[in-house]
């Protein structure tokens, strides 16, 4: 298996075991304390310390010697955290457990916007880098559709203990093929900082103030962090859907559907190296907008299953066009800082969604859904107004654009935002 192949076993691993918590964590604290409510305060010190934690990781990422072992050490840190949550959970005192959490989300940038950095140091940039983010994509929704499945599938069958168990020996794969993938052989990241040694080196605000300056960052960051706060409330809003339309088991359906589809998305739609990222992403943000538009409406589960795989479907290639916008316009030496910082946002923006649906839970399902679909739109609105603020304020006296003897169109030009 070559470099980037073992890339993908092991970003698939991760992300496999990071996907499937959500569920565990609450099968595991239902089974062992009855309450679900407990596992939902494990699950949020799961994912608090990501935002926080993305500069840091990204920071430690770009400046480490030996980035095999950072690498390597995360994953088996969050590995550790796994197995100690399915091990403690309901039966150590609850601040024992919560911060094993808050230790195992610690890592959870390297599992998403880390791991993702590397594709540019594994494949060499044009096309072939273009259609790697691509399948890199594809492990995410491959994840969200299989993990939450095996682990139902293996609470029912044994327990939630071993389902969580099934996630551990996961993230242990994940590790042991990170500490194998040949580092850099693509990137420019070992030549970034010249002759002039670690005091150089970016420190931990070079990332956020890079997705600040850089206008590409700055729209798709804004953007996609706006359209994750709607994210992140689709999971309760579907069970509540499917409630209201007389089917209360149903809600898992319609998730599955959002995944199937973005999978869909991901591997046909996201792999359109012809289309620029910026443009793909508006598309698919407007179209995931439209599509539960649609569903808000649907009259049964059946055409609100298909309008959810719709979704789905234009959600998929977002995530390709937004880690193909960070390689091509990060500064190097701050690459890693700039996808685990992104990453962090996106996942806190789905936090606070889950949060405000959980306050809006008493309004009638349909209305939750369409404010879900307004952000999407307004995600890619915003991500429109951005760019194009960007575009006109390069624009010289003479109205030509700055740079363009020298720069291909849509690219950042030296010392431009």
């Amino acid at each position: 298996m070559g470099g980037f192949g073992r890339y993908l076993a092991a970003a698939l691993a991760a992300r496999f075991a990071s996907e499937g918590m959500g569920m565990a964590v609450v099968l595991l604290a239902l089974e062992r304390t009855g309450s679900a409510a407990h596992g939902a305060f494990v699950l949020t010190a799961w994912m608090a310390p990501h935002v926080l934690a993305a500069p840091v990781a990204g920071a430690v990422a770009g400046r480490a010697r030996r980035p095999r072992l950072f690498y390597a050490g995360a994953l088996a840190g969050f590995t550790a955290a796994v197995a100690g949550l399915a091990a403690l959970l309901g039966r150590a005192p609850v601040p024992v457990v919560l911060a094993v959490a808050v230790l195992g989300g610690s890592c959870g940038p390297v599992v998403t916007g880390g791991l993702s950095s590397l594709v540019a140091g594994l494949v060499a940039e044009g096309p072939r880098r273009d259609r790697a983010y691509g399948w890199d994509a594809s492990t995410y929704n491959a994840a969200a559709v299989t993990a939450p499945a095996v682990v139902s599938l293996a609470g029912a069958a044994l327990s939630a203990g071993p389902a969580m168990g099934v996630l551990a020996l996961s993230a242990a794969l994940a590790a042991a093929l990170a500490a194998s993938l040949p580092y850099g052989s693509h990137s420019p990241r070992e030549d970034a900082y010249g002759d002039r040694g670690a005091a150089s080196r970016p420190g931990l605000g070079a990332g956020l103030a890079a997705l600040w300056r850089v206008r590409e960052l700055r729209a798709i960051t804004s953007a996609t962090t706006l359209a994750f706060v709607g994210v992140g409330a689709l999971t309760t809003t579907s069970v509540l859907l499917a409630r209201g339309l007389g089917s209360p088991g149903a809600g898992g359906v319609l998730m599955t559907a959002f995944a199937l589809g973005a999978l869909a998305g991901s591997l046909t739609l996201g792999r359109m190296t012809s289309v620029a990222p910026g443009r793909l992403a508006r598309w698919g943000m407007a179209g995931t907008g439209v599509a539960l538009v649609a569903a808000a409406f649907a009259p049964s589960v059946a055409l609100t299953a298909a309008a959810f795989a719709a979704a789905g479907v234009a959600d998929g290639p977002l995530l390709t066009a937004t880690l193909r916008i960070r390689s091509e316009h990060a500064p190097a030496a701050v690459r890693t800082q700039v996808f685990t910082l992104g990453a962090g946002l996106k996942v806190t923006a789905a936090s606070t969604g889950a949060a405000l649906v959980g306050l809006a839970a008493a309004a009638p399902p349909w209305t939750l859904l369409l404010g879900i679909a307004v952000l999407q739109l307004a995600a890619a609105a915003l991500h429109l107004l951005v760019a194009a603020r960007g575009r006109v304020a390069r624009l010289p006296v003479t109205g030509r654009p700055a740079g363009s003897a020298t720069a291909p169109a849509g690219r950042r030009t030296p010392g431009g935002p």
